[in-house]
């Protein structure tokens, strides 16, 4: 899923595409796409787009008079841009925005049908869509912790949480808590003000390095490979390969669709976390210590 990094570099590249730009129209490909009926989809046409913002890890369109659509890619949702001419059209559009300058294709991957296109009218009706996740990036330590010990959690899900904190998936909640050096495990009413502080600063400084990282790749071409296995991760995606810190293997948890990598060494003091599938079937002879 684009997290917060990928949704940045999305709306800076549309921002120097489509800001100042009439709407002339938008189609469906997909009917499942659109989640509103009010205000009618006809409304966007020939509106001229006013900006841009982020709410968690939605995209808004500010279309003026207080008319908004918000794109939210979820899993397997996708931004490709299309200029002038260029016949070479992305698989899977659910829904296209038509410039004059150029075409905006919305696609998802796979049947499950997870993205969603959403008009609403008004700041009020903007807002009920946003979790209400403090931004990790503007957040104090004071608010960030806050939000963190709000409830029981572990740090992962915590970070993953976006009523708690906006725009963190499962890939930059890897990412965080390996600079952080803390197990994805750990309880958030657990933690030391110490460790509380160095996951406020390896939050703010993992997502601001990654975003400059795919700023500098946007910088004269659309974002479209966007992926959450990026080249140069520390744990996500990674799998069984060395950690870039200590040279251990990379472990993970597996659970439901997502999967939690870490490091054994760097984060829980080479023990290794219980998988909620394969410890149950290995029961004792699941390994304990990474040495195992």
């Amino acid at each position: 899923m684009p997290e917060l990094p990928d949704v940045t570099v999305y709306i800076e590249a549309l921002e120097r595409r489509i800001v100042g730009q009439a709407l002339e129209r938008v189609k469906l490909a997909s009917p499942f796409v659109l989640r509103s009926f009010d205000p009618p989809l006809d409304a966007l046409n020939g509106r001229v787009v006013r900006g841009l913002r982020r709410i968690g890890k939605r995209i808004v369109l500010d279309l003026g008079d207080d008319l908004y659509a918000v794109i939210h890619l979820m899993i397997a949702g996708r931004l490709h841009w299309r200029g002038p001419g260029e016949k070479r059209r992305p698989q899977g559009i659910v829904a296209s925005f038509e410039f004059a300058n150029g075409t905006l294709h919305f696609t998802e991957a796979g049947t499950r049908k997870r993205a969603s296109l959403t008009l609403v009218r008004g700041e009020e009706a903007l807002a009920a869509l946003d979790p209400g996740g403090v931004e990790p990036l503007a957040a104090s330590f004071e608010e960030f912790d806050a939000a963190l010990r709000r409830e029981s959690h572990t740090l992962k899900r915590a970070l993953t949480d976006p009523h708690l904190f906006s725009g963190i998936g499962n890939a930059y909640s890897d990412e965080i808590l390996h600079a952080a050096r803390l197990s994805p495990l750990k309880l958030t009413r657990s933690l030391t003000g110490e460790e509380a502080r160095r996951l406020h600063k390896a939050a703010r400084v993992t997502l601001a390095s990654w975003t400059d990282i795919l700023r500098a790749q946007a910088a004269t071409r659309f974002p479209e490979k966007v992926t959450a296995f990026r080249e140069g991760m520390a744990m996500h995606g990674r799998y069984k390969q060395p950690c870039p810190v200590c040279g251990s293997p990379v472990q993970r948890i597996v659970y439901a669709e997502n999967e939690c990598n870490y490091c054994a060494t760097c984060q829980t003091g080479g023990r290794l976390l219980a998988d909620r599938s394969l410890s149950r079937l290995l029961k004792d002879d699941w390994p304990k210590r990474l040495e195992e």
